[in-house]
């Protein structure tokens, strides 16, 4: 099964949802503002990535700006910070099993698709 971590507001996460339906391939849709991942959620998406937790914040995000910019913190306190305010994830995340990519650029997802 396919899951995309989907902000409805994001024009990239738009576009990789579309391809998702244009796949024909099923898929689930998590709205991650709504129904944020838990630690061992988010730990678990940052290992498929095969990234650091800091590499899957968005820094240009005023909650980032106000809070963490210039912060140095552990892998673990950058997840809590993503579970706490989860409009620093970025975004779209799709994942397959073990893969996962954040599809910016779109094409990222045909990683998944195949």
């Amino acid at each position: 099964m396919i899951t995309i971590y989907h902000n409805n507001r994001c024009s990239k996460s738009r576009c990789a949802l579309q391809e998702l339906e244009k796949s024909g391939k099923e898929f689930e849709v998590v709205y991650y503002l709504d129904t944020p991942p838990n630690v061992a959620e988010l730990t678990a998406i940052v290992a498929k990535l095969g990234i650091k937790p800091l590499a899957l914040i968005r820094k240009g995000e005023q909650v980032f700006i106000d809070n963490y910019k210039g912060k140095t913190l552990t892998d673990a306190e950058w997840i809590e910070a993503m579970v706490k305010h989860p409009i620093l994830i970025e975004r779209p995340i799709v994942i397959s099993g073990d893969q996962a990519v954040i599809a910016r650029p779109t094409e990222k997802i045909q990683e998944i698709l195949g």
